[in-house]
């Protein structure tokens, strides 16, 4: 976890109203969740590894004191380490009042106790965006548009997107003699391909299974870039369009999370090592809290990888510096503020320093774009020089 500094925290929210916007002007609605969930929810099993990686809230009082007692759980809640579990929650509990369609969108911070390394912080900004009740593939393409569009409009345009189908990959691990009581330990294997490469992957397999599934899999493996998109996946490419060629197929993506029932995806940038945003199908998630299914797909960006890439012109606002004398020139001076920010700029009051020349210049650093001292007597802002600030 770390400080932002003012420089960063506006460029930070650039980028987030740049995504914000591309995002409303497609009909997504944003709502909020808490930061903290039931604990049984964040740990129900379908969130892959980012379960092990959960803050645990102790209980507070007597049922603390109850839970010693009788050795149970210390923790009743959690600190969330996405946004997907928070978003089936709240549509199970508000869905009377949502559309039947629902087209959500979710920027907020989410925690996950990682191992302190660069690039990696144990809290976080994603960016989300999710479509609940439409099981076409409509649904998919939307999502894949949306932020195809975000991330040009940030310019990274450059970016393309890896996808899979659940049902595809599963098929392929079959392939490979594993049973279906094991293809979930073979996914986690195959999901390490980009970091430990082919030898490393089938290594691991066959340790887990045996020489045989190892051969399998090093076959499978080096054929990857010569599979053409299967049947799966295909209307999805065809209804995206001239996007359709952003799309690469990946039969060896997996996902970690638990939760994915269907298509699966992930953003690549040639100027990032990892992944910058990714999602999927997971129409089996929202009746697990509903008690009626109802299908769901999502994509989230990779806010935090993102800030480092994108590439945006400066839309800093104008600002003014009106300098006073003293602080009794209070009075006049908040009233020359506002008179500067009914005409569309920025202002910032200060109390003149000794050392002008460098007050001036700490000024600049802050993004001030002109200042003006408060005569004496000045009443209006007309009657104040505004000089520019270089």
């Amino acid at each position: 976890m770390r400080d932002i500094l003012p420089g960063e925290k506006h460029t930070r929210e650039q980028l987030i109203s740049v995504i914000r916007t591309q995002y409303l002007q497609r009909g997504f609605q944003e709502i909020e969740t808490p930061a903290l969930e039931d604990i049984t929810r964040l740990t129900s099993g379908q969130g892959g590894d980012n379960e092990k990686l959960v803050f645990q809230v102790l209980k507070r009082g007597e049922d603390l004191e109850s839970a010693k007692a009788n050795d149970e759980s210390l923790a009743d809640l959690g600190l969330r380490f996405d946004l997907t579990v928070p978003l089936t929650r709240f549509f199970a509990t508000n869905q009377a009042a949502l559309p039947k369609v629902f087209k959500a969108i979710q920027i907020g911070p989410v925690w996950r106790a990682e191992r302190p390394q660069k690039g990696r912080y144990r809290q976080f900004l994603q960016c989300d965006i999710d479509i609940i009740g439409d099981s076409s593939i409509l649904a998919e393409a939307e999502l894949l548009s949306a932020s195809l569009a975000a991330l040009d409009a940030l310019g990274l345009a450059d970016a393309t997107i890896r996808v899979n189908h659940r049902k595809v990959l599963t098929d392929n691990i079959a392939g490979l003699g594993i049973g279906e009581a094991n293809q979930l330990s073979a996914m986690i294997t195959i999901d390490k391909l980009d970091k430990v490469g082919i030898d490393g992957v089938c290594k691991e397999l066959a340790t887990k299974f045996d020489d045989q599934v190892a051969t399998r899999a090093a076959e499978w493996l080096s054929s990857l870039n010569e599979q053409a998109f299967p049947e799966e996946l295909q209307d999805l490419v065809s209804s995206l369009g001239k996007h359709g060629a952003r799309l690469v197929y990946d039969a060896s993506l997996v996902r970690g999370m638990g939760y994915y029932t269907g298509t699966i995806f992930e953003i690549q940038h040639p100027a990032a090592s990892s992944s910058i945003g990714g999602g999927g199908r997971y129409d089996s998630m929202v009746g697990k809290w509903a008690g009626v299914d109802s299908p769901a797909v999502g994509i989230s960006l990779g806010f935090e990888r993102i800030v480092e890439l994108a590439k945006l012109q400066n839309s800093q606002e104008p600002t003014l510096a009106l300098i006073l004398a003293s602080a009794e020139d209070a009075e006049t001076g908040l009233k020359m503020q506002a008179e500067v920010i009914a005409s569309g700029k920025n202002c910032r009051l200060e109390i003149q320093q000794k050392n002008f020349k460098a007050q001036l210049a700490a000024l600049a650093q802050l993004g001030v774009t002109e200042f003006a001292n408060l005569e004496p007597g000045a009443k209006t802002l007309g009657e104040l020089k505004i000089r520019t600030l270089d």
